[in-house]
C-alpha cells in the first residue's frame, strides 16, 4: 500500500467534493453569510450523508435505491427542500446586513441543510453508486477487499480538506465584500438552488407520468 496511492484516493476524494452543485452553493452562501463554522458545518451534514451512501454501497444495500417509489420520493423530496432553502436565501437577502448577518443562522440549521441536501439529492445517489461503487470494484479486484476501509477513508479524507478549504476561502472573501456584494451573492445562491430543485421536481413528475 503505497503512500501515492493512498494520495490518488484523497485526490479522488477532494474532487468528488469539488463540482458546484446544491451542496457547495448552500454551503458558499451560509459561510460567506455567517462565517467559517456555518460553512464548515454544511459540510460536515454533507459528509455524514455521503458516508450512509458509500457504507450502502459498502454493504450492498444499493438495491434498495434501485425501488420505483424511492426514487421518485427521493427527486420530489429534494426539490421541495432545494426551492425552499433557495426562496429563503433569496428572501434573506433583504434583510441582510454586515453587522448581524454573522450567526444569523444556528449551526444546527446548516447542519441539517447539508445533511439532508445530500441524503435526498438522487445526483448524489448517483454519483456514489456510479463512482464509488465501481472504484470499489475495481479496488477490490486489484488490491483485495481488506483495503477497501482504509481506501474508502482516504476518500473521505478528500471530502473533509474540500470542507475546510471551502470555510476557509468563505470567511476570507466575506472581509472584502460589501453589502450589495453579498446580497447578490445570496440571491445568485438562492437562483442557483431554485434551478436544481426545478430540475429534480421535473424528473419526479416526468418519472410519475
Amino acid at each position: 500500500m503505497s503512500l501515492s496511492i493512498l494520495l490518488s484516493y484523497i485526490l479522488l476524494g477532494f474532487t468528488l467534493a469539488a463540482p458546484i452543485g446544491p451542496v457547495n452553493s448552500a454551503r458558499l452562501d451560509k459561510g460567506i453569510k455567517n462565517g467559517f463554522w456555518h460553512a464548515w458545518i454544511v459540510g460536515v451534514g454533507s459528509m455524514i450523508a455521503d458516508g450512509v451512501f458509500m457504507l450502502m454501497v459498502y454493504l450492498g444495500m444499493v438495491h434498495f435505491l434501485e425501488v420505483f417509489i424511492v426514487q421518485v420520493f427521493l427527486w420530489l423530496f429534494g426539490a421541495f427542500i432545494l426551492i425552499y432553502s433557495g426562496v429563503e436565501s433569496i428572501f434573506s437577502a433583504n434583510s441582510l446586513a454586515l453587522a448581524d448577518s454573522r450567526g444569523r443562522d444556528s449551526l444546527f440549521k446548516c447542519f441539517l441543510t447539508g445533511f439532508i441536501m445530500s441524503i435526498t439529492s438522487p445526483l448524489s445517489i448517483l454519483f456514489w453508486l456510479g463512482i464509488y461503487g465501481s472504484v470499489l470494484a475495481k479496488t477490490a479486484q486489484v488490491n483485495g477487499t481488506e483495503s477497501l476501509l482504509v481506501y474508502s477513508s482516504m476518500i473521505f479524507l478528500g471530502l473533509m480538506l474540500w470542507d475546510l478549504i471551502v470555510a476557509g476561502l468563505t470567511t476570507g472573501f466575506r472581509k472584502f465584500l460589501s453589502l450589495n456584494s453579498l446580497r447578490g451573492i445570496s440571491i445568485l445562491s438562492g437562483l442557483t438552488l431554485i434551478g436544481f430543485g426545478l430540475y429534480f421536481g421535473y424528473q419526479g413528475i416526468t418519472a410519475l407520468l
